[in-house]
């Protein structure tokens, strides 16, 4: 898509602040400052970014503040990061839109209700009993199970698996491969033998909710596991049986939830946390990336390291651990020359 510097700027309700024939630029892309060229708009969130806008040739740049020394034209608007999810939208691949109705390679059992403003795609095999809501895209290659319902304005990316009994409430999306209601981890020993705990409960995934590529949430052995609305999943996260995660949480790539946790709101996972079983984390608590939980954690507590401690006095142990090494150094030089003194010492005897 191309568009002007000036329709760009009435597009985003933004403020231009330039020549007047600068408004006529055309821009085709958005691009960071370093790439950026003539037919590029690019964009700046924090201070430290000002001092490469000099060497930049980008024919605009997004601003939240006028910045006087420059003399590129400037796109004053309230909100960077808003503005700059708009951008991405206007010059997002113009793909082929999805047509309503149902691919005559889908298979379908008894009992399904599908919107007529729905989209199945090639392959999709729906199970009985199964409800799509209207608008709902389903990609090519997902299964869905018996009585599973999904919502309106729904998105399942190709080869999603919906178990059975799951249900997903309205404006979900869930990239490609990710796996909803599989059997959890859970063994008994009987016998000598580990046997596989029956999981009969479902999974609720609740409105706008995002989760991604190659994700798995597992059943519940009762009741259900709970996603609540509005919360982000990375790829690659794995959320066991009976977990429950409150609304509006941000999950990174590659999370381990063991089973039976409790989530708060606003709770933040980055990448590669992992959290032991049947702990709870309060509202607003953030875990740092790679760290291991394993107690409850209080609400807007900061967690770093494994096993994972307060944020401060993880950054004073880290700190510590990394002086280990020229510790270790001072130490030997202070034996040595305690064995000097000794032997000095034994000498005067």
């Amino acid at each position: 898509m191309k568009v002007t510097i000036g329709q760009l700027a009435e597009l985003l309700h933004a403020e231009f602040v330039g020549q007047a024939a600068e408004s006529d630029r055309p821009i085709t892309a958005i691009r960071p400052i370093e790439a950026a060229g003539e037919t590029d708009v690019t964009f700046i969130t924090n201070d430290k970014h000002k001092a490469a806008l000099d060497q930049s040739r980008a024919g605009a740049i997004l601003v939240s503040t006028r910045l006087e020394a420059l003399s590129k034209p400037q796109l004053i608007v309230k909100n960077v990061n808003a503005a700059l999810i708009e951008v991405l939208n206007i010059f997002a691949p113009k793909l082929t839109p999805p047509t309503a109705g149902i691919d005559p390679t889908a298979k379908l059992g008894a009992d399904v209700t599908i919107d007529e403003r729905a989209c199945i795609g090639e392959g999709v095999v729906i199970g009985n009993g199964v409800r799509i809501g209207r608008h709902s895209i389903i990609g090519s290659g997902c299964k869905i199970g018996e009585n599973s319902n999904i919502g309106a304005n729904c998105r399942l990316d190709s080869n999603v698996v919906i178990y059975h009994n799951c249900r997903l409430g309205h404006h979900v999306i869930i990239q490609a491969n990710a796996t909803i209601g599989s059997t959890g981890f859970g063994y008994s020993v009987i016998d000598g033998a580990h046997r596989l705990i029956p999981h009969n409960g479902g999974v609720v995934i609740e409105d706008y909710v995002e989760i991604g590529a190659n994700t798995c949430i597992d059943r519940a052995k009762f009741g259900n596991t709970i996603v609540g609305a509005g919360t982000k999943i990375d790829n690659l996260v794995q959320v066991a049986h009976n977990v429950v995660i409150g609304k509006c949480c941000l999950i990174a790539a590659q999370v381990g939830i063991s089973g039976s946790c409790t989530l708060g709101d606003g709770v933040v996972l980055a990448g590669q946390a992992g959290l032991a079983d049947n702990i709870q984390i309060g509202d607003g608590a953030m875990v740092g990336a790679q760290s291991g939980v394993m107690k409850n954690v209080p609400p807007g507590e900061k967690m770093l390291w494994t096993p994972a401690i307060k944020r401060d006095e993880a950054m004073r142990t880290i700190g510590l651990t990394m002086r280990l090494p020229k510790m270790a150094e001072q130490l030997k030089r202070l034996g040595k020359r305690i064995e000097k003194l000794e032997v000095a010492e034994d000498d005067k005897k």
